[in-house]
């Protein structure tokens, strides 16, 4: 099967080891295991459960307590909803495996990330995209989307936080979506991987699985929950859509590790207080990036509303893929080129990272681009 390299991994791939500072990162500040302990209060009884602990597959879809934990984080589903993955990457991969055949209409709302985009082409789907603009915030034109999904669509994709630009589809625009999703009999999967980083409120965000009968929630321990290195991640919908999912699976998870079951039912277990801390992190650290971008001239952005990344705008002629490895040879300081993204003139810059990268690599950039734009 013949598929399109995937930009940013490819990027993050070449220099995120190379960089002196990383400001392409997109999960908040990574936990260390004895972090999680201690917010879970299980610092004495983690070496006892793991002592104990057989080494089989454990259960195939996902323990009980682990699906019951992830279905606690939406407002109207039960364990049976849900099916745990290798990440949110391979939760959005059984997605397409499992709904998608060729000559199947996908309506992608871009900029997303790249899996909803060259996945359903590399299947030979009829793929249609939905750009967002800045002028809208980018937030999606709804009554563009009605207009292309017509009544032949099987599936719109979107992310929610959107990936890059932090723009973030409220309760109300999520089920506008699924009225539009509805005409087509369409099915609606959100990769809601960022939610929990919302700049308001207390809580994750309006989800589409809990506003749409065919709507398909992916997240994971990733983005929100710090615990990438988990590799854990979920889908959320219905309960018939699990069994087709499931057939998909076998060939290619079996299941995930019961070590990784375990802390991320710990992580979930205690999802208020790490949620808690990634607020604190994600709202901190963009006041300190948004003022910033106010005060360089050759730098301008949507402030995201959500998210881990924001999508700025420069105003020099250079192309981005070009400028960034220019950055990362003067400054040591990594974003991520926007034409990896399909959105030449931007970068991408992760600001939810530990604040002193913030506070170490912004100047750089400030020195950098005074001289250039000099």
């Amino acid at each position: 099967m013949d598929i399109t390299p995937f930009g940013v991994e490819q990027w993050m791939n070449k220099w995120e080891t190379r960089c002196a500072i990383n400001l392409a990162e997109t999960c908040v500040a990574s936990l260390t295991i004895e972090e999680l302990l201690r917010l879970a209060g299980k610092t004495q009884a983690m070496p006892s459960d793991l002592a104990k602990m057989k080494m089989t597959y454990g259960d195939i879809p996902g323990s009980e307590a682990l699906r019951s934990s992830v279905a606690a984080l939406y407002a109207g589903q039960k364990a049976e909803n849900v099916m745990i993955t290798h990440g949110t990457i391979g939760a959005n991969a059984l997605i397409y495996q499992t709904l998608i055949s060729r000559g199947d209409k996908v309506v992608s709302i871009t900029p997303t990330y790249q899996q909803h985009t060259a996945i359903p082409e590399s299947i030979g789907a009829d793929l249609h995209t939905l750009p967002l603009l800045s002028e809208d915030g980018y937030l999606p034109d709804l009554n563009r989307l009605e207009q292309m999904v017509g009544t032949d669509t099987t599936l719109i994709t979107l992310t929610n936080p959107n990936n890059p630009t932090g723009a973030v589809i409220d309760r109300a625009g999520l089920e506008r979506i699924a009225e539009i999703a509805r005409s087509s009999s369409a099915w609606v999967l959100c990769d809601e991987v960022y939610r929990g980083t919302e700049q308001t409120g207390e809580g994750p965000g309006a989800s589409i699985a809990d506003h749409y009968e065919k709507g398909i929630s992916t997240g994971s321990t990733s983005k929100a929950f710090s615990l990438a290195g988990l590799r854990l991640g979920w889908i959320v919908g219905p309960h018939s859509l699990m069994h087709d999912v499931e057939i998909h699976r076998d060939y290619n998870t079996i299941s995930v590790g019961v070590i990784d079951d375990y802390f991320a039912t710990m992580a979930l277990d205690n999802a208020a207080a790490i949620l808690k801390r990634s607020r604190q992190i994600t709202r901190d650290n963009l006041n300190a990036l948004d003022a910033w971008v106010q005060s360089e001239p050759l730098i301008s952005y949507v402030k995201p509303a959500g998210g881990t990344t924001a999508l700025l705008h420069y105003d020099l002629d250079i192309p981005s893929y070009d400028l960034c490895e220019t950055l990362i040879r003067d400054t040591g300081v990594m974003l991520t080129p926007g034409s990896v993204m399909g959105m030449e003139g931007g970068l991408r810059i992760g600001f939810a990272n530990e604040t002193q990268a913030l506070i170490d690599g912004l100047p750089r950039l400030s020195v950098w681009f005074s001289k250039y734009g000099a």
